[in-house]
């Protein structure tokens, strides 16, 4: 079994938490319907213009687990062209 972890720190258009919660909840909606991870907002919950978000995914096949995690940050990417990535990282658990 393998676990892998991405951590996308992302910025932001908002100017508020409620607006910065739409923008979070959007994608972490999505990409848990999408690419069937697991996600949350895992740091700077506090601050409306950054987000840290965490997706985890976990199979049987190392390949798979981390070509899915890839695919979510390039769907980030393309998908909300307003929202910049400023880093991401995937780690095997």
């Amino acid at each position: 079994m393998f676990i892998f972890c991405l951590e996308i720190h992302i910025s932001l258009p908002s100017r508020s938490l409620k607006e910065k919660r739409g923008i979070v909840k959007s994608i972490l909606g999505r990409a848990g319907n999408r690419f069937n991870v697991s996600c949350a907002e895992v740091d700077r919950q506090d601050n409306a213009t950054v987000a840290v978000l965490g997706f985890v995914t976990v199979s049987s096949n190392k390949n798979i687990s981390r070509q899915t995690l890839e695919k979510v940050e390039e769907w980030i990417y393309e998908g909300w062209p307003d929202v910049e990535i400023t880093a991401a990282d995937i780690s095997e658990i």
